[in-house]
């Protein structure tokens, strides 16, 4: 008689039960209900035109166009706050490490207020820039600004500890061989850090895109301006529009399992990468 080899995992049956249970009651019980909502209560033509609209064209070309921007501004500030996190020592760089993570911290609703507040007309930056014609308050440029400050993290976060572990000597041969700064980092740093950087990047980038509280009160929320789509979602279901808020949010749900699938090829490429 065969006997089956007992696992080294005490409890691995059980706890994987558990693991998928409760994973399901959260995220692919509702999920799966949205898709299902969809498919028996409108046809693919009517969730078409309903998805479709001129208002929520607009939304996802801002939701998508800001978040692209405001990513891309990230990783290239990003990358350099984590430069001069992890290189130097100053005096308030242990602060200014913590306030990298102010923004996970900071409710969204507060951020959106303050930098409302900010960039309005009488705000302490928006008093000079209003007169100069850079209206940032209401505008989609609002927008790009406050996603930028919410995926600052993620960026940092995501480059640090390959800077850390970035071994020195490998800069000091390349100095020594005659390469300067410059083409040390772009030759040497830059290709080494690169896959955790794509990853820091299409996380804020995915962060950015289902960002709500910190969007509404800057944005202005004008229709085919400045109306991100979480927000026309939340006005479709306050007007009892449920299939239209169903259908633009089927829309974003598609987006984020592709974006999802993308950041997990992307890490699994990194991993490669650095093994």
């Amino acid at each position: 008689m065969a006997f089956k080899k007992p696992s080294p995992l005490p409890g691995f049956g059980l706890s994987l039960g558990y693991t998928v249970f409760y994973l399901s009651l959260i995220v692919l019980i509702p999920l799966g209900a949205l898709f299902c909502r969809v498919v028996t209560h409108m046809g693919f033509a009517e969730f078409w035109k309903l998805a479709t609209t001129d208002r929520a064209i607009h939304s996802y070309q801002l939701t998508f166009g800001a978040s692209l921007i405001a990513a891309a501004i990230n990783a290239v500030f990003g990358t350099l706050l984590a430069w001069v996190l992890t290189r130097y020592e100053f005096p308030g760089r242990r602060l200014l490490d913590a306030l990298v993570d102010f923004p996970f911290a900071l409710p969204t609703a507060v951020a959106g207020l303050t930098l409302a507040d900010l960039f309005s007309r009488q705000g302490w930056l928006g008093r000079y820039l209003v007169p100069a014609h850079i209206e940032v308050a209401y505008t989609p440029l609002g927008v790009v600004i406050a996603l930028t400050f919410i995926g600052m993290p993620f960026i940092v976060r995501t480059l640090q500890p390959v800077l850390e572990n970035l071994e020195r000597e490998v800069e000091e041969a390349s100095a020594t061989l005659g390469a300067g700064r410059l083409r040390t980092f772009v030759s040497v740093i830059l290709p080494t850090i690169m896959p955790a950087l794509i990853t820091g990047f299409a996380l804020s980038f995915a962060r950015a895109i289902g960002e709500y509280g910190s969007v509404v009160f800057i944005a202005g929320n004008k229709p085919g301006k400045s109306e991100i789509t979480p927000l026309l979602i939340f006005l479709r279901l306050e007007e009892y529009d449920y299939t239209g808020a169903m259908a633009i949010a089927v829309v974003m749900l598609l987006f984020s399992f592709v974006l999802l699938i993308g950041i997990n090829l992307i890490e699994r490429w990194a991993s490669r990468f650095q093994n």
